[in-house]
């Protein structure tokens, strides 16, 4: 396993990450790399796509080239939030309470299928995601540095399922898209190239500390006064914008810095451009919108691009 002083600068752990993941998820370049500025930004990941499609292999891809401990939860509607947090069991014998910590404590937590349990269950995952710590029976535990979950769901499908609340969808750093394999992508898997099988071959790129290092790294890139107004001056237009219901968050705008941060980076460069922050700028807010007509992901992504190229480029 590379450590913290073997891989040097995040570009390079980026590089080799991105190396890693082509091996299994097939043909997908920008999910891979949206994925790993949700990585590299410290936030988290959203996928959401038809089933089949790779959401919970590339989560675990993730998982196996990052290291450190992977906790998996099939989210259903009889999860319990207690049966994510952990809970507290009285002991005889040392005639104390003692925590059990429940499958949040990890460094990737896969929640998969994550609309397919309840509000209640969902909102255990709210002080998880924003705060890195879970609050049991009055007492707080930290959760493992760092934290990153991913969340799978399928946005087509209805029966059975609770959509995620607002409050939730803004913890998500980056939704990511999957989309459906070109035939070239889909022959490789046949044959055995990539794909499920090919998961028990991937190694750990980095460690927990390596990664906590990285973050570090993106967190510290260099943003120019005038791009930071670049960055708040879409999402003021987007709240603006008369099709959008509810626009995106103060939230927002910092994590979409730390996203453009992460994107410089794994460009090999120690600012953040402007270009750095139309590449992830709708996959950091159109989650988080809903229009006149309800949340629709793919024309939210439509109304965020084209609200960021009418916003003029800062010069110099």
């Amino acid at each position: 396993m590379a450590r913290p002083a073997d891989v040097g600068l995040a570009n390079g752990l980026a590089t080799e990450l991105t190396r890693a993941l082509s091996q299994v998820v097939r043909g997908k370049p920008r999910p891979i790399r949206l994925a790993l500025v949700a990585l590299l930004s410290g936030g988290h990941l959203l996928v959401e796509d038809v089933p089949g499609v790779g959401k919970t292999l590339l989560a675990k891809a993730v998982a196996r080239v990052v290291g450190g401990s992977f906790r998996r939860i099939q989210a259903t509607p009889d999860l319990l939030p207690a049966e994510l947090t952990g809970v507290s069991v009285f002991s005889a014998q040392r005639e104390e309470w003692e925590f059990r910590p429940g499958p949040l404590f990890a460094n990737v937590v896969l929640v998969d299928e994550i609309n397919r349990t309840t509000p209640r269950t969902q909102s255990a995952l709210l002080e998880a995601m924003e705060e890195r710590q879970v609050t049991v029976d009055g007492v707080t535990y930290a959760l493992p540095d760092p934290f990153f979950l991913v969340a799978t769901q399928n946005p087509f499908e209805h029966a059975g399922t609770f959509p995620l609340v607002e409050g939730q969808r803004d913890r998500f750093a980056v939704v990511v898209e999957m989309g459906l394999p070109g035939r070239e992508t889909e022959r490789e898997l046949l044959l055995g190239h990539g794909g499920v099988d090919s998961l028990g071959e991937l190694e750990a790129v980095i460690d927990p500390r390596g990664l906590r290092a990285a973050v570090a790294e993106v967190r510290s890139t260099h943003c120019a006064p005038a791009v930071a107004d670049y960055i708040v001056d879409p999402s003021t237009a987007v709240r603006a914008h008369p099709e959008v219901r509810l626009g995106a968050s103060p939230r927002s705008s910092i994590t979409l810095l730390h996203a453009a941060r992460a994107q410089a980076v794994m460009g090999g460069r120690s600012f953040v451009s402007p270009d750095d922050v139309k590449s992830v700028a709708a996959a950091v807010l159109s989650h988080r919108l809903v229009l006149s007509g309800g949340p629709d992901l793919h024309a939210a992504a439509t109304l965020v691009r084209s609200v960021v190229d009418r916003v003029p480029v800062p010069r110099g």
